[in-house]
């Protein structure tokens, strides 16, 4: 943190800004609670998320160590004046938040606090958490507020309902964004599904073929339904691998956890094993990139494979992703039936590559389409930022 208060119609912006572009739940809770610390000068700040159990789903703290964290122990719960904060219109500024009569006590690690100024973050309605402030630093005046602090002031609690009220868009924002997100994924686990459940629907019919052509040799050739039942062995265990990828690695793309490179090769290898095509992926030289362009990188990587695996009757399919000055380009490019990107567009078939080229541009990038009828097809991506 700064070692200082930032005054004035600059720091307001910059907290402003700051919180409306992280697109995170996580992050833009703790984008708000950073910036209320910092514009009103105070030792501590904290906002809690509530959840339907009297507890709190997320509770984001600042100006205290992860080490004071660990030892204060368990979240708190809805009670005292944590509570008030989440069930009144306006905000609650105490001289001593200890002398109040809904003042529980602190658990043993937690550091004192004396004055307070908190207030809801709304939306509508709708509470979507408490943020609240302790200790405010800075010279006493004549009247002394508790602990040698002059203690909130009126402007204080102008310049705090101001930032709730921008933190209230900036949070259902992001709370819209994940959805979106969950969304997207659901539908690509959906995707996926169908590929997986194909890849095994024609490995089991195979196995019925093969099971009866050996039960009609066994009694005149045992020999080749020997063969035969071999072969029932080796696609029943090639059956079986499919479900397991099915079960263990049909999941949501973990970018988070995971990180581009490694969610695109796993894709891959899923994709690779449910069609005859050969699907492959090499990276050169990428490291993490915002998880915007991240995000968007994947999605298009899964639009050209979904559209090559499905519509061009490839045989072979790569994928690359490459640094580039200082950016990234991702290359998807097939062996198949190519088209005529100009025919596809006045036909009114877009074969995804609207919403490609709006997944580029949306993160300062470009999106290009090389294709020819019989030639293959490449799609390219390239983002700032590598």
């Amino acid at each position: 943190m700064s070692n200082g208060p930032r005054t004035g119609l600059a720091a307001i912006s910059t907290a402003l800004l700051a919180m409306s572009r992280r697109l995170e739940v996580r992050d833009v809770l703790r984008t708000i609670v950073a910036s209320a610390r910092e514009l009103l000068d105070a030792e501590y700040a904290a906002l809690g998320v509530p959840d339907d159990h009297g507890g709190f789903a997320q509770f984001v703290v600042d100006g205290i160590t992860e080490e004071q964290w660990r030892r204060i122990g368990p979240l708190p719960r809805q009670h005292g004046v944590l509570a008030a904060m989440l069930h009144q219109d306006g905000p609650e500024r105490l001289a001593d938040v200890r002398k109040d009569p809904r003042f529980g006590g602190w658990p043993p690690a937690h550091p004192e606090m004396s004055d307070f100024l908190g207030l809801p973050i709304r939306d509508g309605e709708e509470i979507l958490g408490a943020l609240f402030l302790a200790n405010k630093r800075g010279l006493a005046d004549k009247r002394g507020a508790p602990g040698g602090r002059q203690g909130f002031t009126d402007e204080d609690e102008e310049l705090l309902s101001l930032l709730a009220q921008h933190a209230a868009i900036a949070l259902t924002n992001a709370r819209l964004y994940e959805r979106s997100r969950e969304l997207t994924i659901a539908e690509e686990r959906s995707r996926l599904a169908h590929e997986l459940h194909d890849a095994v629907s024609q490995k089991l019919f195979s196995l019925r073929l093969t099971a009866q052509a050996a039960a009609a040799l066994v009694d005149r050739d045992p020999a080749r339904a020997k063969g035969e039942l071999q072969q029932v062995a080796a696609l029943a265990a090639e059956a079986a691998d499919e479900l397991r990828a099915a079960v263990t690695e049909l999941r949501p793309a973990a970018l988070d956890e995971d990180g581009l490179v490694a969610t695109l090769r796993n894709h891959v290898r899923v994709l690779d094993r449910a069609h005859t095509a050969q699907v492959t992926f090499t990276c050169d030289g990428v490291r993490a990139l915002p998880a915007t362009q991240e995000e968007a990188l994947l999605r298009v990587a899964q639009e050209a494979l979904h559209n090559a695996l499905r519509h061009s009757g490839a045989d072979r399919v790569e994928v690359t992703l490459t640094r580039r000055a200082a950016g990234a380009v991702l290359t998807v490019t097939d062996n198949g039936s190519g088209f005529s990107p100009s025919t596809v567009r006045r036909a009114g078939r877009h074969l995804g590559l609207v919403s490609m080229r709006d997944r580029a541009s949306g993160v300062g990038g470009r999106l290009g389409v090389h294709s020819e009828p019989g030639t293959g097809t490449t799609i390219e991506m390239e983002v700032p930022g590598g």
